[in-house]
């Protein structure tokens, strides 16, 4: 590995699923603003906030689970809804 690349500031940080609300706590030098009081030793640690973890993916759970949790399938349904619209009425046109 190369010297002088890699950072000497590893602290304890919790991670935790939103989707689960499952927590652990590991090493890290990743910023962030919010802290969280772990529970195991009564200590304030840096927050990170993850949509997906080991916890949560399928791959690891064996179970589809759909997670959706900023809308983003209703947004892209509003979005893209006046063209499916129009497809079909364009569609219509052609076969009458």
């Amino acid at each position: 590995m190369k010297e002088g690349i890699h950072p000497e500031q590893y602290r304890f940080v919790i991670f935790k699923d939103l989707s689960t609300d499952h927590t652990f706590r590991t090493k890290s030098c990743v910023a962030t603003r919010d802290t969280i009081v772990w529970d195991e030793d009564g200590q304030e640690y840096p927050l990170v906030k993850l949509e997906i973890s080991s916890d949560s993916h399928p791959f690891f759970t064996g179970k589809m689970k759909f997670v959706d949790t900023a809308g983003r399938i209703d947004k892209f349904n509003k979005k893209f809804a006046k063209f499916s619209k129009a497809n079909k009425s364009k569609m219509e046109e052609e076969e009458s």
